[in-house]
């Protein structure tokens, strides 16, 4: 029988590393396959990371309950129960929970790859265009037929994650057969998914704060000029706002301070470049993320990812 509160599975190594990160308790490695791992109806705030972060990985975000602004790049939600958002993965995102109320959500994170020859069998190949092309949709359903559908295949993929990991754990072995089981049901998701955001491209039309406008504005602000010399009083000249409007509004929405914001703006950009970018030298994705040194760089790199940059370059390219 599944628990209603929380359910935490994976089919991924890097998953559960992952995940060792993001809770208070120390979770056992399974070695499985880096394809997918998923949470159930997570609750409370201590069990997830809120820093602001980014994926290689497709995720699947549920919102079932609490009070939560949910910021993606420089857009800001403020959520509603059955609300989803489907996320790329490499473009920082980060919720902002409140106190008040229990904060409920379920995750899907997934690999493209481990799908990608399965949707060319089944003549669907385009099934993932909601995450390629419309870069971060956002859908509110309001918990209607489709959010219970949502919520549905979520917890019958968390409970096939489930049973093939305690029989990993009793026989040693994957069951294959149940693998598959879980593939067919994220395919099963992601067709409802994608017949459902034709409609529903990306963005809820709802009358948004002043605050939260502004605070949208110097995200956006940030984005654009983050590689550049950014400080906060250069931010609120450049929006005309005074500078202590734009400090405590900023931290006020989004929960993280604007400095933090750049830094984080800069560390994923650095991540893509040294994924993406093998040749170019450490002192140059320095330079072009920011970084008034190599030093610097290596330092803040090493503290907020657990590696130095090349370690890290030479397991991505592994």
């Amino acid at each position: 029988m599944l628990s209603e509160q929380t359910i935490m599975l994976t089919l991924t190594y890097k998953g559960v590393e992952a995940m060792e990160k993001l809770t208070s308790s120390s979770f056992r490695k399974r070695i499985m396959d880096e394809w997918i791992y998923g949470f159930y109806r997570i609750q409370g705030v201590d069990f997830y990371n809120f820093n602001f972060h980014s994926h290689q990985e497709y995720e699947i975000y549920f919102f079932h309950s609490g009070d939560c602004k949910y910021l993606i790049n420089n857009r800001i939600y403020e959520l509603q129960p059955g609300d989803i958002i489907l996320l790329d993965g490499m473009t920082l995102h980060k919720a902002n929970p409140g106190t008040d109320s229990t904060y409920t959500r379920s995750m899907i994170h997934f690999s493209p790859l481990w799908l990608q020859e399965s949707l060319i069998g089944l003549g669907v190949p385009n099934l993932l265009d909601p995450f390629k092309k419309l870069h971060n949709c956002f859908l509110r359903t309001g918990y209607d037929e489709f959010g219970q559908f949502v919520d549905g295949r979520i917890k019958e993929i968390a409970s096939s994650l489930t049973h093939i990991d305690e029989e990993m754990q009793r026989t040693g072995k994957k069951n294959d057969f149940i693998e598959a089981e879980v593939k067919l049901e994220l395919i099963q998701l992601l067709m409802g998914i994608y017949k459902r955001s034709q409609n529903e491209l990306s963005q809820v039309t709802s009358k948004r704060s002043e605050k939260e406008l502004h605070a949208e504005s110097i995200a956006s602000w940030i984005n654009d000029h983050y590689s550049e010399k950014v400080s906060l009083d250069r931010i609120a000249a450049e929006l005309s706002l005074s500078k202590y409007y734009a400090s405590h509004v900023f931290k006020e929405v989004t929960g993280f301070t604007v400095m933090e914001y750049v830094m984080a703006c800069r560390l994923n950009q650095v991540k893509y470049l040294l994924e993406m970018e093998p040749d170019q030298s450490l002192t140059d994705v320095a330079r072009t993320t920011g970084f008034e040194s190599v030093a610097h760089f290596s330092r803040f790199f090493k503290e907020k990812v657990g590696t130095t940059p090349s370690q890290y370059r030479k397991t991505k390219r592994r």
